[in-house]
């Protein structure tokens, strides 16, 4: 990753011109979805050049697999934990030069928060001012984040993408270590009429993302989980979903937390108007990432996608939590597929578009547990996992070692 561009890209989100308010088109027609060459033509941040991801090495990976075989147990027989060891071990070869040790080091959880327009149509459990006070809870040690952190030895941080209105902290606050601002604005506009953000923005947005991230590892982190917390994120989520794969917004929108039928139906028809916007608006163009995030994305979500392409960079792990931040993996993905080499997929959550994510990506998750939070929930639950591969991959008695004949 060019990390001199991080440095200069200083945009100030927060006198960029109004956006003007346009009228809601009332047909959608599909588009197609971006192919490499589209995203090619994309500006600096959003191709695959910009982040110079490795392809995981190979050269070790037979002396990974005879590590796990033979160790005391049939193989094969610990399931989807020698996936995750082979695939832990692969991305850390890059670093160790060795195939026989996992490092579990200074896990980091990163709650990125950002408020939506699109949240003022009512589509939500709650209204928008709710950003804040669970930031707030969450900078209290109150939220479900916390209590899992807490438990399982996370390190958390709260990052302020952009919500309604700043935190104000006194520096002698136990809080102000805990939260990150890298504000955009004051949250996106209301998508289903205008776009949610201007271009720029959607890259300060990347290169911020990146910034943190890139902190984090230089503190010794060598596994990032995302998390996320915005009133309406899921709409904007599914908008993307929809955007980028050419999918119904039937098939990518659910109820959240919990809306209510009639709650649901309107979410479908808004994010319907905001599909029919943006076709209008491009024509037969592919929805390349920048145009999806610019068009309907979020700031909170486009600085996830940031977090793990510089995560991938940097040959870490990254932990993906549930549907939203599923979907910024599914866009980190189509900016530099080489990404997903390093993600793990924690959980499948109560979501049922987050099935649909996780086929694009043809990914496994490793719980399955009702889930539909947000907040990085499930990806807390899995550190556990990892712990529990690294451990019999470094720990575990081989045939050998144990005088066993098989």
């Amino acid at each position: 990753m060019n990390t001199g561009t991080l440095s200069t890209l200083t945009i100030d989100a927060q006198h960029m011109p109004e956006q003007d308010p346009a009228a809601c088109p009332e047909v959608y027609s599909p588009s197609q979805t971006a192919t490499s060459a589209d995203i090619a033509n994309d500006s600096s941040l959003f191709t695959q050049g910009y982040w110079q991801i490795s392809a995981l090495k190979t050269s070790q990976l037979a002396a990974i697999h005879a590590h796990i075989d033979n160790k005391t147990k049939p193989q094969g027989a610990l399931g989807q934990l020698e996936d995750l060891a082979r695939q832990l071990a692969q991305i850390q070869q890059g670093t160790s030069h060795s195939a026989t040790k996992i490092q579990i080091n200074k896990p980091v959880m990163l709650v990125f928060a950002g408020d939506h327009g699109i949240a003022r149509n009512g589509i939500s459990i709650a209204p928008p001012e709710v950003t804040q006070q669970m930031v707030l809870n969450f900078l209290n040690g109150g939220a479900a984040i916390n209590c899992f952190c807490r438990t399982l030895g996370w390190n958390m941080k709260v990052i302020d993408a952009g919500i309604l209105q700043p935190i104000t902290l006194s520096s002698d606050s136990q809080s102000s270590n805990m939260l990150i601002e890298q504000r955009i604005g004051h949250g996106t506009a209301d998508f289903a009429c205008q776009p949610a953000m201007k271009e720029a923005q959607a890259e300060q947005a990347l290169a911020l993302g990146a910034k943190v991230a890139a902190e984090h590892i230089a503190q010794g982190s060598n596994v990032l989980a995302f998390g996320e917390m915005g009133i309406g994120n899921t709409s904007s989520a599914s908008a993307l979903l929809s955007l980028i794969c050419g999918l119904s917004p039937e098939r990518t929108t659910g109820k959240g937390t919990g809306i209510n039928d009639e709650q649901l139906a309107k979410k479908v028809q808004l994010i319907c108007d905001a599909l029919e916007r943006v076709n209008k608006t491009h024509g037969t163009k592919a929805f390349t990432p920048k145009i999806a995030l610019t068009e309907v994305g979020g700031f909170e979500i486009a600085q996830i996608v940031g977090a793990m392409l510089a995560t991938a960079a940097a040959g870490k792990s990254i932990l993906v939590d549930g549907f939203i931040v599923s979907v910024a993996a599914l866009i980190a993905v189509r900016i530099a597929p080489r990404a997903q080499e390093y993600m793990l997929f924690a959980h499948c959550s109560a979501e049922h578009a987050h099935q649909q994510v996780l086929a694009q990506l043809d990914a496994r998750p490793l719980l399955s547990l009702g889930l539909r939070l947000g907040e990085g929930t499930g990806a807390a639950l899995a550190l556990p996992l990892l712990q529990a591969a690294a451990s019999f991959y470094n720990d575990m008695a081989t045939f050998e070692s144990a005088n066993v004949t098989v």
